[in-house]
C-alpha cells in the first residue's frame, strides 16, 4: 500500500517546491516531506497532479511506457468543427513526430472555478471545450495539436490520469488516497481533502 496525493495545481504554478525565481510552487500549498511529483504539468496549465513519496509508485504513474490515459479539458479559440475534431482523434503530424489516436469530443463548458488572470476573449470570436484523452506525453502536446488544426488552446485543464481525477478539488485543494502499487487501484477513497 502506498499514499498517493491529488493536487489541483492553480494556473501559474510551478510543479517542483523550490524556485529560485521565487515563482509560485508547491511549497505554497503542501508542507508534507519527501512528497514527489509524478510526472509534471505545465507551468501555465491548471488541474490534476500526483505526487507520493515512493519512488516505485512515482515511476509507474509517470514512466510513457505504462500510458496512463490523461484526460484533459481544453478551451479553444474559435468553435471548433467535426474535420478538426476528427484530425485530432487520427494523430497530429508535429516536428518531434506524430502523435497517437487520441480520444476528443466536444464538450459544454465545464462547471469550474474561474481562473486569476480570466482568460483572454475577443468579442467576435466564440469559443469551445472539448475533452481529449492521451496516453503519451510530448512536451506541450495538447497545445501544439490544437494549434495544428487552428483552434488554439487558451486554457488547459488536466481532468485526470488513469482512475484518478479532480473530482471537487478546487484550485490549490488536495487530497490523499491509500492505493495498491498496481496501477489505478485505489484501496480506499476515504482521504482527508487539504487546502492552503
Amino acid at each position: 500500500m502506498s499514499k498517493v496525493v491529488l493536487f489541483n495545481k492553480p494556473f501559474k504554478v510551478l510543479c517542483q517546491f523550490t524556485d529560485s525565481q521565487r515563482r509560485a510552487c508547491l511549497a505554497d500549498y503542501i508542507h508534507e516531506p519527501g512528497l514527489y511529483a509524478a510526472g509534471r504539468l505545465d507551468y501555465d496549465s491548471e488541474g490534476l497532479l500526483l505526487l507520493t513519496s515512493n519512488g516505485a509508485l512515482q515511476h509507474q504513474i509517470s514512466h510513457p511506457k505504462n500510458k496512463l490515459p490523461k484526460t484533459y479539458w481544453v478551451q479553444l479559440e474559435g468553435g471548433i468543427d467535426e474535420k478538426a475534431l476528427s484530425a485530432l482523434r487520427k494523430g497530429i503530424e508535429l516536428k518531434d513526430g506524430k502523435t497517437l489516436p487520441a480520444k476528443v469530443q466536444s464538450i459544454p463548458t465545464p462547471d469550474i472555478w474561474s481562473r486569476t488572470p480570466a482568460v483572454r476573449q475577443r468579442k467576435n470570436i466564440p469559443t469551445s471545450w472539448i475533452a481529449i484523452t492521451l496516453s503519451e506525453g510530448k512536451n506541450r502536446q495538447v497545445r501544439r495539436m490544437t494549434a495544428a488544426v487552428g483552434y488554439p488552446t487558451l486554457r488547459l485543464i488536466r481532468y485526470s490520469i488513469g482512475s484518478w481525477n479532480l473530482e471537487n478539488l478546487q484550485p490549490g485543494e488536495f487530497r490523499s488516497e491509500t492505493v495498491h502499487l498496481a496501477l489505478g487501484k485505489p484501496a480506499g477513497r476515504k482521504s482527508n481533502k487539504y487546502s492552503r
